[in-house]
């Protein structure tokens, strides 16, 4: 696939839509913690000047708490109006390193390559290296003081690197470029919202370049199968904990191999926090009468705990989950075996409808609306704006930074534009051609084309069309504009905070407790002991360390 988009990205990599920016530091005491409190922060944001350069078939919807929909395309516009101007590079050349999530494509006489740097006028030396052991390759490299001129760094490793402190030393303030208003001489990043910069934020200074980012970023969704729930007549109306339990009585049919259910939980309670409304892995601390509170103390983490073990017993889950086999879960929701399901938004897309459908032509995904445990108002942790950021190297020159924000504002050209299908299809009649509205690879196309320049630089994520599907579009548009009601900032939102590295091994034994709770192996007890273990080994020093980070910078609402 040519351009993956951010919730392509988070299915790809299987973590949630809300990447991790509460992390671990790798050294024995972080020098700094990375945090900025509110003022210095505001300093330091770009400006947001929204793009009209191309309307959306389905505009944005605003939400609560800054929340807004991303906008969606059914076909690409027939005529792309360009959003650069003028020469984009000054002849440079750069080395850069971009994860890849699939295969790596040839160097050397890749059209693709050529078309984009063309464009640029700028050569981009492209290593994308492989994305599943990205992080290994980032510490050896800081160490030798061997980064390239421009590098993508993920949120979730950033806890390997010492980020606090390494940060200052290693990659160029891009807050003289590009806060407040300085940012408007780039027009493309100053499309980019505020909430998607926060991250790249540290001890007061503007540093990353914002990659998929987004205004309605949740971990993930409730789906079932609306083609096998409308042959069982089924009801998807659902409003509570109560209602979801009844469709696993009347949906389970063991005998015919169905179950109702797969995982509904998720790796450390990454879905179900949103049901019974604890924090998530990311944002783990509630302010209860004026105490901070980890999600692990929580009544409502027994409650989900005691719930699903409950589902298991009742034999609504299906064998594969209670095993622990969480690789085959899609494919147990394509075929049928299940008919509902937890996963991230990445999931909803074009090419899960081809898939399912190759096993089913009927099949129809669909996501519940938002429902909570006990049948009140829903509501829904709101993720970080961006997950992935881009950051230039310290050593250039006044000269060449310059140069490459111009190079980032023209890889930030909006979905619609003609330096979009640039970017991310390259040449026209070689590497694609049109169908249907849409952009199609060649055969040549999908061997040259992949995700790289994108990881340096990309506009704020739209919907689109994948596969032709373009009713899964239309229907994902819609529950993002009913779930951007309903969410709300947690407690530390979008504050880099470093924590030091011996609060590092505290979550595993709970992660593995969870598992085995969860799914009936051991009883409630074992948590709650778990829990006492958690505080007497570093839990209750952690909390004291945010109750400090508290008293310095806030709490980022």
């Amino acid at each position: 696939m040519a351009s993956l988009s951010r919730r392509g990205l988070l299915a790809s990599v299987a973590i949630v839509a809300a990447a991790p920016l509460l992390d671990a530091c790798g050294s024995p005491k972080a020098k700094n913690e990375g945090t900025t409190n509110q003022d210095e922060l505001t300093k330091a944001l770009p400006a947001y000047v929204p793009s009209n350069a191309v309307k959306p078939d389905i505009p944005v919807v605003n939400g609560v708490n800054g929340a807004t929909t991303d906008p969606a395309f059914l076909t690409y516009p027939a005529n792309p109006p360009k959003s650069v101007t003028g020469a984009v590079g000054s002849g440079g050349s750069y080395t850069t390193m971009t994860p890849l999530w699939g295969s790596i494509p040839p160097s050397s006489g890749n059209v693709y390559y050529d078309t984009v740097n063309k464009a640029l006028g700028t050569t981009l030396k492209l290593q994308p290296a492989d994305g599943v052991t990205y992080a290994d390759k980032l510490p050896p490299l800081f160490a030798a003081d061997k980064l390239p001129d421009w590098i993508n760094i993920p949120v979730w490793v950033t806890g390997n690197l010492s980020f606090g402190d390494a940060v200052a030393n290693k990659f160029a303030d891009l807050t003289p470029y590009l806060a407040g208003d300085k940012v408007k001489q780039y027009p493309n990043l100053a499309a980019l919202s505020p909430n998607a910069w926060v991250s790249g934020v540290w001890n007061g200074k503007l540093y990353g370049l914002p990659i998929y980012s987004s205004n309605a970023v949740v971990a993930g969704a409730y789906y079932y199968r609306k083609d096998l729930f409308d042959k069982a007549g089924a009801s998807a109306d659902i409003k509570s904990i109560a209602d979801l339990e009844a469709l696993g009585k009347q949906l389970t049919n063991a005998s015919a191999g169905v179950w109702a259910f797969d995982d509904l939980f998720g790796n450390d309670a990454a879905y179900i926090n949103q049901l019974f409304e604890f924090g998530s892995g990311s944002y783990p601390w509630q302010d209860q009468g004026g105490k901070l509170v980890h999600r692990y103390e929580t009544e409502n983490i027994v409650e989900a705990l005691n719930w699903h073990a409950k589902m298991v017993k009742a034999g609504y889950v299906h064998p594969d989950v209670i095993a622990n086999n969480t690789q085959n879960g899609k494919q147990r929701f394509w075929s049928g075996k299940v008919l509902i399901c937890a996963d991230g938004t990445g999931a909803w897309a074009g090419d899960d409808n081809k898939s399912g459908s190759a096993a089913n032509p009927t099949y129809n995904r669909q996501a519940f609306k938002l429902f909570n445990a006990k049948g009140a108002d829903p509501k829904i942790e709101l993720g970080n704006g961006a997950g992935m950021f881009a950051y230039l190297n310290k050593k250039l020159s006044d000269a060449q930074i310059k140069e490459l924000l111009n190079v980032a504002n023209y890889l930030a050209a909006p979905y619609g534009s003609a330096e979009w299908l640039t970017v991310n299809f390259g040449q026209p009649g070689t590497d694609y051609n049109m169908k249907d509205g849409n952009p199609l690879l060649t055969e040549q196309g999908s061997k040259e084309v992949a995700t790289t320049f994108q990881f340096l630089a990309c506009p704020a994520s739209a919907v689109t069309v994948q596969s032709g599907a373009t009713q899964v579009v239309k229907d994902y548009a819609a529950w993002q504009a009913e779930m951007v009601k309903h969410v709300y900032k947690p407690l530390f939102y979008g504050m880099n905070v470093s924590e030091p590295s011996r609060f590092g091994s505290l979550g595993k034994p709970m992660i593995d407790t969870i598992t085995d709770v969860k799914l009936g192996r051991k009883p409630i007890s074992a948590w709650t002991d778990a829990v006492e273990q958690w505080r007497k080994t570093g839990g209750d020093d952690l909390r004291k360390f945010y109750e400090d980070i508290r008293t310095k910078y806030g709490t980022g609402k």
